[in-house]
């Protein structure tokens, strides 16, 4: 017989009968020794023998002998004929099985094993086996796992080069080997495995024949499971479902895979199909309950879908998403839905689960995250509505979790689901889950909901989706934003629009109504959250959290796009200003922004002045990566579109923008002049201009916008290589013949003129000084025409003589300065020259007056400075109220009474202050004119100009004005909120260039303007300090924080602070003295303190003790009622927050938990670096405290105690805040006051109450209204202690179920935790208390006392895999509800009762 001749090879009648008695004495897990000679002859069996036999057995497993037609007896009667012994060749196969399962194993070996495994379970599938004893569990087990043990681990892996060898060199062994004890992998000494693997090397002849052997195993295991149920036997068939799992990520798939019922296993040649159609065949009836099949099976897909590697046991490792484990996810995916499909309602609770898996056992990393929410969105679209909106509901509840990774998933699932095609609510029976269906509650309640929530990366990332929202073809998603955020929006649908998955147009209105309760006062509900809506984004925009302002811009960009929000200034000037952000992302982020709604609306005139308010400024950054992203921006909106002038130049849009973007230059932001300036300065050095540009850029110059081509031009003609100057000149000539240019062109055009004067030849330059002078004679010209005249005057009288240069300048400049001295002498000494005064041309005169004499001091006589000093006299009915606060040094002859305007003598004295710039005798006489001005002067101009003047000079003369620098600081308290913003510019502009010092009372004047009443001068003073005069000097704030306090005080009593000159009127003018401007004065401490480096708050605290408390310990200093003061608001500032070392206020671990997985790396390092810094710090620290602190402490509590004074409540709070830190160790702090110890202890102990109660109230919710982020309203907010997870179990996850509260407590303690939770159609309350019980077990239906409405309604339990419902668990009711009970919890009867015991109870029986 064939069967006979192919079981021949094993020679089983040889096979000693002790030996096979040995085999299945050990349940075949140890392979023992035979005869050398038999065993040598058994391992030299060959692959063809193997296979021989396995065709002979595979005609009696695919053609069972009731089929066959020859009539022969079946397969067992045969061998029993033959003498074949079941029990021996079982043993002899577990032989094989066993050798090749080594990792030092050869491929022999490794290919007999695998044959050997597929023999035997070939020979179980053959009808009659069970009967004929050949199945064997364990046996069945090690065969199963030869599937993957047999495979070599590290084969891609490089070997070590040394000493390699073939692994068929192995298969002659000596004596002395094969006589050592084979054992199986986990027996085996790892030391010895590693050594003897290092020599192995498989090539690739070798590992394909390893592959051919293990699909051949593989069709046999398919075959049994076709045939052999291993319903009785679940371990076997979990060993399956685990290395079929295993399996899938064996080698790439490429072709698709059908996932058909009833394939051909022979024609299956990729190993992944055949563990899919394994898994397959183990989820069908004959395998066991199809609940648990599927339980397994998908439990196991589940970490495929997650890109997990789960092992045996611990935690899931995560794999590289390679386009291979990609691939594997995809088809692990269709497979699920395959399964669901064909079972239906079978598959669907478990569907359930696993998408609640998914979502429960995400990782934080982003790519994971974008991958793991798409399967949640091809697994959903698998569901009915009625499931789908289950699910919803259930991710709803989720995206409150207390992990702030589960909270950032959630909205990862919601932007899935939003890219699938809504669901009809009409569609869903259950009127409860059918608000879950719409786009608009995904959008309402769960993704713009996690707005306030506590991470910033979710609040970030859900302003990032918001905006995504917007990009959506759902129209319905759409119009969910807009009803965010817009009071109105339109109801009714345009023609040809079509809604997502609606068909009868009458149900287009239904879904554009907003998802909220109406109300007869609907409109204005909507209108009130709208604004409250745009409010919070706007104030996101600045949050303190870069990736939280960066997602704000994006979701702030994408509404105005569309036309969500109004396109207002208010709107668009916060894109604007986050370009000059402090973080560099931030900046990037908002040029990008400013940029794209350009583009998106490019003719909206706001928008293009935003994009200049925010471009232009950004050339001047610091940071040259800000820098470069601002020039690449104004390269692609302006200089690239500058073509050849044609009559449709304009039709072009990229075009039509860029000439609207220069002529607004040119209008209404000409303030960005300078930066457009520098712009060109930096491109001039990268050689950007071309002769084809500056030719296309003439030919616009006699086009409408002409203006923005002459201001294009004026930039660009100091860097052109090469200039048509005919075109330049000509434009010259049209302009001075024509009278329609405006003032602006003539100042381009007259800076192109200035800088191509070079290149003119003698009688072309006498033509354009001969029509400047007839222009400037004619004193017709705006006051920035006639500066911009002279300056170019100037230019073309240049020349490398400076002789004759200044020549030409005193020939021209000095008729001018001589024609309007006539005109002046006219007006003012004419008794009748002020009645008939043109006020227009007097200003012309004067400022004529004042850019001439800077180029002609020579020209300028004695009689033309008292003419300008007759212009700013004071008006005669105002002398006399001022002449009593005159300085006592100031001669009243120098004054005339005048009655001139107030705009003519604010001129005059910008034209004397430019005299004086060239006169130095006239600085000495007019600064004491000037100081008198800003302290009487009633005029704003006035006072504004010369506060300009006397800093101007300040720079040429800084030693002469440098005694009046406190009258000029005076004007930081001016009435006017134009003159202080002006003064704080200039003194910020000289202490920078350091023309000024930080002398006298002139820092604490600063301080000051940080609480202006109006906020844009305190915004203004704050960026002066920190960001341009904190860097120049980083010890400022610490070297005058102890004297703020006496200053502001108007304390004077201590003899080296507060002792710099002041008048009373200014000590008024500054002061800050009094509980009404406490508030103020604590802004600018704390604005200070924020600025202090540790060293620095680690000293100012030392400091403090000996400058001030030791003064008052000492009764140095007097405590009376202004000593008083002092001494409480120093304790009040020790107690602020600020004050503390950041180095300890920083939570240890916090930010790298918070903000994720991705940056943990190093943010783990920080965490290290900082606990180590952190002892260090602390131990010093309180070395300084116990020695310098407590000891002066002492001394004033028993002071204040003497006499009675109020300040001694300070210092316990002061006391209370400071011993936080070292709340056990308040004995040993004050052993020399144990009085002050118990008091210390027992002020701890009551804020720690209070503390306690504060928790309680946030917890507190009378609306009910939801509380997020998350845990917040929640039962992870509780003190239960969550119970331990299983990690092999498959349920549903589900957090700590919270206790039932003790009624004696609530009695006792009179303290109630209420927690909100409300839900779109139900809120819910939990009420919890530490260390009350709940015993582990199934709660069939609701006790009386049970919390309702658990936020996550999963659990991790034992043995019970649930998805609960608010119906009830019972499998037996009408519900979509799987419960599996565990044996221990199906032997209980009835419902068991909690075991709530009061603590006090039980404190109670303890004490006894």
């Amino acid at each position: 017989m064939e069967l006979t001749s192919a079981l021949h090879f094993l020679r089983l009648n040889e096979i000693p009968q002790a030996w096979v008695d040995a085999m299945w004495d050990t349940e075949f897990t140890e392979a023992k020794l035979m005869e050398d000679n038999m065993e040598e002859e058994l391992a030299a069996c060959g692959d063809e023998a193997f296979r021989r036999l396995y065709k002979s057995l595979l005609l009696y497993a695919t053609q069972p002998s009731s089929s066959r037609d020859d009539g022969s007896q079946s397969i067992w009667a045969q061998l029993e004929e033959n003498g074949v012994s079941m029990k021996t060749l079982m043993a002899v196969l577990s032989f094989f099985v066993s050798r090749g399962r080594a990792k030092a194993a050869n491929v022999r070996q490794r290919v007999g094993s695998l044959h050997a495994a597929a023999l035997y379970l070939l020979l179980l599938g053959i009808p009659g086996s069970v009967a004929n004893k050949v199945f064997h569990e364990i046996l069945l087990d090690t065969c199963l796992n030869t599937s993957f043990q047999c495979w070599p681990q590290d084969s891609g892996k490089k070997r070590k080069k040394d000493g390699l060898k073939s692994s068929q060199a192995e298969g002659k062994r000596s004596k002395s080997q094969r006589k050592e004890t084979l054992e199986l992998q986990m027996d085996v000494d790892e030391e010895e495995e590693e050594e003897e693997e290092a020599v192995l090397h498989f090539s690739g002849q070798d590992l394909n024949k390893i592959r051919e052997a293990l699909v051949l195993l593989l069709q046999s295991l398919l075959r049994l499971l076709q045939t052999f149920a291993l319903k009785d036997k679940p371990q076997s068939a979990s060993s399956c479902t685990q290395i079929f799992s295993k399996l899938l990520y064996f080698d790439p798939v490429v072709s698709e895979l059908t996932f058909a019922a009833g394939q051909d296993v022979t024609k299956m040649q990729s190993i992944p199909e055949m563990a899919f159609y394994g898994l397959q065949l183990l989820c069908s009836p004959k395998h066991g309950d199809q609940r648990e099949s599927l339980r397994r099976v998908f439990h196991r897909l589940l970490y495929v879908i997650l890109m997990m590697n789960k092992g045996d046991s611990g935690t899931p490792t995560l794999l590289v998403p390679s386009q291979a484990i990609l691939t594997t996810r995809n088809q692990a995916i269709q497979f699920v839905c395959r399964i669901v499909d064909e079972l239906k309602e079978l598959a669907l609770p478990f569907l359930h689960i696993l998408l609640q898996h998914i979502c429960y056992q995400m990782v934080e990393k982003s790519e994971f995250r974008s991958h793991g929410a798409q399967a949640v969105g091809m697994l959903t679209s698998q569901m009915s509505n009625a499931d789908y909106a289950c699910f919803i509901k259930w991710l709803y509840k989720f995206s409150r979790h207390s992990k702030m990774v589960s909270r950032l998933f959630s909205l990862d699932v919601v932007m899935v689901l939003l890219g699938q095609p809504e669901r009809r609510t009409e569609d869903c029976n259950d009127p409860e889950l059918a608000c879950y269906l719409p786009h608009k509650f995904l959008i309402q309640s769960l993704l713009f909901a996690q707005r306030n929530d506590q991470s910033p990366t979710v609040q970030g990332h859900a302003f990032t989706c918001l905006a995504h929202c917007l990009e959506l073809p759902s129209l319905n998603a759409t119009r969910a934003v807009q009803n965010l955020f817009s009071a109105t929006v339109t109801q009714t649908m345009l023609e040809g629009e079509t809604t997502e998955g609606s068909l009868p147009p009458p149900q287009r209105t239904y879904r554009s109504l907003p998802f909220r309760t109406v109300e007869i006062s609907g409109s204005d509900t909507l209108a009130s959250d709208a604004k409250e809506n745009l409010s919070l984004l706007l104030r996101r925009v600045q949050n303190s959290k870069t990736n939280v302002r960066k997602s704000a811009l994006q979701a702030l960009v994408g509404l105005l796009k569309h036309s969500v929000i109004p396109t207002s200034w208010e709107n668009l000037s916060v894109l604007s200003e986050r370009c000059r952000d402090p973080a560099v992302s931030v900046k990037k982020k908002a040029l990008l922004c400013v940029g794209e709604l350009l583009s998106a609306k490019p003719d909206c005139s706001i928008v293009q002045k935003a994009w200049l308010q925010g471009v232009l400024p950004a050339v001047g950054d610091t940071e040259s990566s800000v820098q470069e992203k601002a020039l690449e921006a104004l390269d692609q909106v302006l200089l690239s579109h500058v073509k050849a002038y044609s009559a449709s130049c304009l039709q072009d849009s990229h075009q039509r923008r860029a000439w609207n973007l220069l002529n607004m230059l040119c209008d209404e932001c000409q303030n960005l002049s300078r930066y457009f300036s520098q712009a060109f300065s930096i491109w001039s050095k990268q050689n950007k201009f071309t002769a084809t540009f500056v030719t296309n850029l003439i030919s616009h110059t006699e086009a409408d916008h002409r203006a923005g081509a002459w201001l294009l031009l004026s930039k660009v003609v100091a860097a052109s290589p090469k200039i048509p100057y005919g075109n330049i000149l000509d434009a010259w000539d049209s302009m001075v013949s024509s009278k329609e240019v405006s003032g602006r062109t003539c100042c381009h055009i007259l800076c192109v003129i200035g800088e191509i004067s070079a290149h003119l030849n003698e009688d072309t330059k006498e033509r354009i000084v001969d029509d400047l002078m007839s222009l400037l004679k004619t004193f017709t010209m705006s006051l920035d025409v006639i500066s911009a005249a002279i300056e170019t005057l100037h230019q073309l009288g240049s020349s490398e003589d400076l002789k004759q240069t200044q020549a030409f300048l005193n020939q021209h400049c000095g008729e001018l300065v001589s024609l309007c001295e006539v005109y002046l002498a006219g007006i003012l000494l004419n008794e009748n020259g002020a009645q008939n005064l043109n006020e227009d041309l007097m200003v012309r005169h004067l400022h004529t007056l004042g850019v001439a004499s800077l180029n002609c001091p020579a020209r300028v006589s004695k009689r033309v400075v008292l003419l300008v000093e007759s212009v700013v006299t004071t008006h005669p009915d105002k002398l006399p109220e001022l002449l009593e606060e005159l300085p006592a040094s100031l001669p009243l002859s120098q004054f005339k009474a005048n009655s001139l305007p107030t705009r003519v003598r604010a001129h005059g004295v910008l034209t004397l202050g430019k005299l004086c710039l060239q006169h130095e005798e006239l600085v000495q006489k007019y600064l004491p004119v000037f100081a008198r001005e800003l302290e009487v002067g009633t005029e704003v101009a006035l006072r504004n100009n010369v506060v300009v003047i006397m800093c101007d000079l300040c720079v040429r003369y800084t030693n002469k004005v440098d005694s009046y620098i406190p009258n000029i600081s005076v004007c930081l308290r001016d009435n006017d909120p134009v003159v202080r913003e002006q003064t704080l510019i200039m003194l910020t502009n000289l202490l920078q260039e350091q023309f000024v010092k930080w002398k006298g009372s002139l820092f604490f004047r600063f301080m000051v303007m940080l609480v202006d009443p109006v906020p844009a001068n305190a915004s203004l003073c704050e960026y002066c300090l920190r960001h341009l005069l904190l860097k120049n000097n980083p010890e400022m704030f610490s070297q005058h924080f102890i004297e703020c306090i006496f200053h502001f005080n108007s304390y004077s009593g201590h003899n080296s602070y507060n002792k710099f000159p002041q008048t009373e009127s200014e000590k008024v003018r500054f002061s800050l003295k009094g509980p009404q401007h406490r508030e103020k004065r604590f802004r600018i401490y704390r604005f200070l303190l924020e600025h202090f480096t540790d060293a620095q708050r680690f000293n100012i605290t030392n400091k403090i003790n000996q400058s001030v408390l030791a003064l008052f310990a000492d009764e140095e200093l007097p405590l009376d009622a202004q000593g008083a003061d002092i001494l409480s608001e120093t304790f009040n500032i020790l107690t602020l927050k600020e004050m503390k070392l950041q180095i300890m206020s920083t939570p240890h671990g916090g930010a790298a938990a918070e903000e994720g997985e991705e940056e943990n790396m190093a943010a783990m390092a920080k965490v290290v670096l900082q606990a180590a810094q952190n002892k260090v710090v602390s131990q010093v620290r309180k070395k300084a405290f116990i020695e310098n602190t407590v000891p002066l402490i002492i001394s004033l509590k028993h002071l204040l105690e003497r006499q009675r004074s109020s300040v001694l409540k300070d210092l316990m709070a002061y006391l209370q805040v400071t011993m936080q830190d070292y709340r056990n160790e308040v004995k040993e702090f004050f052993a020399g006051d144990e009085q002050l110890a118990a008091e210390v202890e027992f002020a701890l102990k009551e804020a720690e109450k209070g503390g306690e109660m504060e928790k309680q109230m946030e917890n507190c919710s009378l609306t009910e209204e939801p509380k997020m982020p998350t845990a917040e309203a929640s039962v992870h907010g509780s003190p239960v202690k969550p119970r331990l997870l299983l990690p092999f179990n498959f349920a549903t996850p589900q957090p700590p179920r919270p206790n039932p509260l003790s009624m004696r407590q609530i009695q006792t303690e009179k303290r109630v935790h209420f927690c909100g939770r409300a839900a779109p159609e139900e809120s819910s309350q939990s009420i919890v208390l530490e260390k009350t019980v709940m015993p582990t077990g199934a709660v069939k239906s609701r006790a009386i006392s049970t919390p309702k409405g658990v936020t996550i309604n999963l659990t991790f339990e034992e043995g019970v895999s649930a998805i609960y419902s608010d119906k009830g668990t019972s499998l037996g009711e009408e519900t979509n509800v799987l419960h599996v009970q565990s044996d221990t919890e199906q032997s209980l009867p009835g419902q068991r009762q909690w075991n709530v015991q009061s603590p006090l109870r039980q404190k109670k029986k303890t004490n006894q």
